[in-house]
């Protein structure tokens, strides 16, 4: 007969449910751990951080007092705050998240916290919020430098601003990770991510405007980097006294539609394991239970 002990052991968490405060903190501290990997590697913060900053100082201390003659006479330097903050968010969801998750797969790492007693959403919980992070000072940082370095000051109709913010961080979160899962390898994540990304900024407009109607903005239409921008400029146009209204509902409508087609992409396609060791590519969905 087994001996009869005064207490039980507590009952083990089902894997995949919502264990309340618990879990909050275990995400709170794997976002910890997260952003103390990013700021261990500071040649690469500094890139991710800096990038924005230099360029903003760059063109808008050499834009001066130009105006845009389109726009009402905007100053130059006030669409490049705002534009650049778009960069900020595209930057930190699509660019550096996806590159992360590529090599994440490809060195076990995803594998290997798919195994752990690690709920899944957890793990990935803390990876959006540290990308989340990251943006959200990218873009604190730049309005910073616009408020004390160039006069620019926030727009009047504010939360249209971060509705626009909003929007794009689902969007570009949700296309980031499912550009993920079509790049084969972590040799080919920075140079494809970058290259596609980079164009994709030239032709939308983000270091100069693009007239309304041409053919370079009905082309750059096509693809989220250009609603993105436009998004973001609406409230800022709205306030320098261009006749726009400062919410940018079509442009944040195609963000959304963007944004479905992602988690559609990356639902399909995930795979925790190397593509190298796992040719088949399992196709269940990020957040399955495990079996």
């Amino acid at each position: 007969m087994s001996a009869v002990t005064g207490t039980e052991p507590p009952p083990r968490p089902v894997l995949g449910s919502f264990r309340g405060v618990d879990d909050l903190r275990l995400v709170g501290r794997q976002v910890y751990y997260e952003q103390l990997g990013f700021w261990l590697n500071p040649i690469a913060a500094a890139f991710t951080v800096g990038f924005s900053v230099v360029f903003l100082v760059l063109l808008s201390s050499t834009a001066g007092s130009s105006r845009i003659a389109d726009l009402n006479n905007m100053r130059l330097v006030v669409y490049y705050v705002a534009s650049f903050a778009a960069y900020g968010i595209m930057s930190a969801c699509f660019s550096n998240l996806s590159i992360s998750l590529v090599v994440r797969r490809e060195m076990g790492l995803l594998k290997r916290v798919r195994l752990s007693p690690l709920p899944t959403w957890v793990m990935l919980g803390a990876i959006f919020v540290n990308a989340l992070i990251i943006s959200v000072l990218q873009v604190v940082i730049l309005f910073l430098i616009g408020r004390f370095g160039f006069h620019v000051g926030l727009p009047h109709n504010l939360l249209a601003l971060v509705v626009a913010l909003v929007a794009g961080v689902i969007c570009f979160t949700a296309l980031g990770i499912a550009v993920s899962t079509v790049i084969p390898n972590q040799e080919a994540a920075g140079p494809l991510v970058s290259i596609v990304f980079f164009i994709l900024l030239f032709l939308s407009g983000l270091y100069y405007p693009i007239k309304s109607g041409s053919l370079l903005a009905r082309v750059s239409a096509v693809f989220p980097v250009r609603h993105m921008i436009t998004a973001t400029d609406a409230p800022y146009f709205a306030t320098a006294g261009v006749r726009v209204s400062p919410w940018a509902w079509h442009d944040i409508q195609v963000l959304a539609i963007w944004a479905v087609v992602g988690i559609v992409v990356s639902l399909r396609r995930w795979s925790w394991a190397p593509r190298r060791s796992d040719p088949g590519r399992s196709l269940r969905s990020p957040f399955a239970r495990r079996g």
